[in-house]
């Protein structure tokens, strides 16, 4: 991997990181007084527009030409494990301190490695596995502090 590709991709996971966690802070804030619920479907509508207002004023949707079937239920399922994933994370910051909450939804970070290996044939190094290890030792001993 080029270091023009690693920076580029390292930027915007960076982006992400820092998004993710106003999105847990401002979601928290957001479903002190709201079913969490309603609270998921606001947040997926917010969502949706703004896409799709990102898409028109760039052109992409012009751009789109034919999906494939596998694109297709891919994209379904994994929509259905976003909108599921949302659900439960809101459901737990109605329920739990954010402290805690994102911590433990991070988890996904040791579920996605996992899966990688198991149905994408991906294979962490050494050093990776050993990060994999403590993000899953974190998680661990934020949810069991005392």
């Amino acid at each position: 991997m080029n270091s023009e590709a690693l920076s580029s991709w390292l930027v915007w996971a960076l982006l992400s990181a820092a998004f993710a966690a106003l999105t847990a802070i401002f979601a928290k804030i957001g479903v002190e007084d709201l079913n969490p619920d309603l609270a998921t479907l606001i947040r997926t509508v917010i969502v949706l527009v703004t896409l799709a207002l990102i898409l028109f004023a760039t052109g992409q949707f012009s751009q789109a030409g034919p999906i494939s079937t596998k694109s297709w239920i891919f994209l379904f399922l994994s929509g259905f494990g976003t909108g599921a994933s949302w659900i439960c994370y809101f459901r737990a910051l109605k329920l739990g301190p954010a402290t805690l909450v994102a911590p433990i939804d991070k988890l996904s970070v040791v579920l996605v490695a996992l899966f990688g290996v198991v149905f994408l044939g991906e294979r962490p190094s050494l050093n990776g596995w050993l990060g994999i290890a403590l993000i899953a030792t974190g998680a661990v001993l934020i949810a069991f502090k005392r």
